[in-house]
C-alpha cells in the first residue's frame, strides 16, 4: 500500500470471550488468521468470540502493510479518506464499528444504553461505560443463527401465562392481569429479581410441562436444558428469553436490526454485526451473577419494541450503489452506517460507485480481484480493507464472491 492510496487492507484482531468458538472452528479466528503476514496467531486451546474491524480503542484495526494505527493514519489523512460531510456530522472516528461474531452458546442477556442513558452511565462510572454513544445494531447471518430479539407478541404472551399456572401465580400480581406492556415490564423486572432457588423451582415446573402446553412456542422444551447446560438452571436470562421474547432461528443472508434499548441474546452461529460505534452494554442474565448490571437500571432501561417476529427482520434491497445489479443494501433506521452485500458467481463482475463517506469491506466468501485507479488487490475470504471516500471498486470473482461493505454517507 502507498500512502496515498485510498484503499488499505487491515490486520484485525479477536477477543476471547468465553460464548466463542473454539480454536480453528471460529470463523471469526479463521478470518483473523487469513490475513497474509499478519501477526495473529490462532490458539486450539483458546475461544475466539468475535473479530473487530475498525477504529474502536478497544480493540482497534491496523494497517498491514505498515501495523500502523489506522485511526492514526484516518487522523492524518481526515479529508482525503473521510470527507468533509462526514467529518462535520461526526468527526475523524468512524461512526460505525463491524465485527465477526462466532458463537457457541447464549451471549449476556443485553440491552445497549440510549444516548442520554450513556451520558449518564459514563459521567457515573467511565471506565465501566467508555462512552457516551447509543449502539443499535444489525446482524447479518452467515449461515444458520439463532437468536432472540425482541418481545413476543403480547397476546403469546397472556396464551403462555394462561396454560401454565405457576407462571400466572408467580410472575403476576393478579391471576386476572391482561398482560399490556407494564405488565410485561413487571414481569421481566420479577424474574430478574427472583432467588436461584425461585427460578429453579419455575424451571423444574416447566420442564416437567406437557408439550401441549407451548402451542405459540414450542421450541421451549428443547431449549430449556440446553440453556440451563450452558449457564445454569438458576440462570434468569432462560425464563425472560422462553417467556417474553421472539426466538429466531435466521439462514444465511437473512439480518435483524436492534433498536437502542432492544433486547436480545444470540445464541449461535456466525454473523457479520455492525453497530453504532460504541462499546457500553448492560448485561442481566446468561451470565454469572457477580457480571449482572443493577436489575432496576437494567429494567428502567428497557423499551418494548420491536413486538413481533417481524419487527426484528431487517429486509435488504436492490442497490444502485452496485452498477451490474450484483449488490443489495441493508438500510437500519438509524444514520451512522448502511451495510452493501456483494455477491457474484464465478466470473461475475461487478462495480461499486463512488460512496459519500468512508467504508470497511470483510470478505465473507469465496476470492477475486478488486481494482482501483491504478491498483489491483486480491480478495479471499477473511480479508479486511478500508475503502476512503469517493473510491469506485471494480470487482471480479474467481470462484464465486461475497462480501459486507459498512459504510456512512451524509
Amino acid at each position: 500500500m502507498s500512502e496515498s492510496s485510498s484503499v488499505i487492507q487491515l490486520e484485525c484482531q479477536c477477543n476471547n470471550y468465553p460464548w466463542g468458538r473454539q480454536g480453528k472452528e471460529s470463523l471469526a479466528a479463521k478470518y483473523a488468521a487469513s490475513t497474509p503476514g499478519g501477526k495473529f496467531k490462532l490458539d486450539e486451546s483458546k475461544e475466539y468470540a468475535e473479530m473487530w474491524m475498525g477504529t474502536h480503542p478497544t480493540t482497534p484495526s491496523l494497517i498491514l502493510s505498515n501495523g500502523k494505527d489506522l485511526q492514526e493514519h484516518l487522523n492524518a489523512n481526515k479529508e482525503k479518506l473521510i470527507g468533509k460531510p462526514i467529518l462535520d456530522k461526526f468527526g475523524a472516528d468512524l461512526p460505525y464499528l463491524p465485527k465477526i461474531l462466532s458463537i457457541a452458546k447464549a451471549l449476556p442477556l443485553q440491552i445497549h444504553p440510549d444516548k442520554n442513558l450513556a451520558a449518564k452511565l459514563h459521567k457515573q462510572d467511565p471506565e465501566k461505560f467508555g462512552d457516551t454513544n447509543h449502539k443499535p445494531e444489525i446482524a447479518v447471518a452467515l449461515g444458520k443463527f439463532e437468536v432472540f430479539v425482541g418481545w413476543k407478541p403480547l397476546s403469546d404472551i397472556q396464551s403462555l401465562f394462561t396454560s401454565i399456572p405457576v407462571l400466572t401465580s408467580k410472575l403476576l400480581s393478579s391471576p386476572s392481569d391482561t398482560i399490556d406492556k407494564d405488565t410485561l415490564k413487571s414481569i421481566v423486572h420479577k424474574i430478574l429479581s427472583l432467588s436461584d432457588e425461585e427460578i429453579k423451582s419455575i424451571y423444574n415446573t416447566l420442564k416437567d410441562t406437557p408439550s401441549s402446553k407451548f402451542p405459540t412456542s414450542p421450541y421451549i422444551p428443547d431449549l430449556l436444558p440446553r440453556l440451563a447446560d450452558q449457564y445454569s438452571a438458576s440462570d434468569p436470562g432462560s425464563l425472560v428469553a422462553l417467556l417474553t421474547m421472539n426466538y429466531l432461528i435466521l439462514q444465511k443472508g437473512d439480518a435483524i436490526y436492534v433498536p437502542a434499548d432492544g433486547i436480545h441474546a444470540y445464541l449461535s452461529g456466525d454473523i457479520v454485526e455492525c453497530m453504532a460505534r460504541s462499546d457500553n452494554v448492560l448485561n442481566t442474565g446468561f451470565c454469572p451473577r457477580a457480571d449482572r448490571d443493577s436489575v432496576d437500571l437494567f429494567s428502567a432501561a428497557l423499551t418494548f419494541s420491536p413486538v413481533g417476529k417481524d419487527e426484528c427482520i431487517l429486509k435488504p434491497t436492490s442497490s444502485s450503489k452496485g452498477k451490474n445489479g450484483k449488490t443489495t443494501v441493508l438500510a437500519p433506521p438509524m444514520s451512522e452506517f448502511d451495510m452493501l452485500v456483494l455477491e457474484l458467481q464465478k466470473g461475475e463482475k461487478e462495480t461499486i460507485e463512488k460512496l459519500g463517506g468512508p467504508s470497511i469491506m470483510v470478505v465473507t466468501g469465496g476470492k477475486g480481484t478488486m481494482k482501483t485507479g491504478g491498483e489491483k488487490f486480491e480478495v479471499k475470504e477473511g480479508y479486511v480493507f478500508f475503502v476512503g471516500v469517493g473510491t469506485e471498486l471494480d470487482f471480479e470473482a474467481d470462484e464465486g464472491l461475497e462480501a459486507h461493505i459498512a459504510f456512512c454517507e451524509a
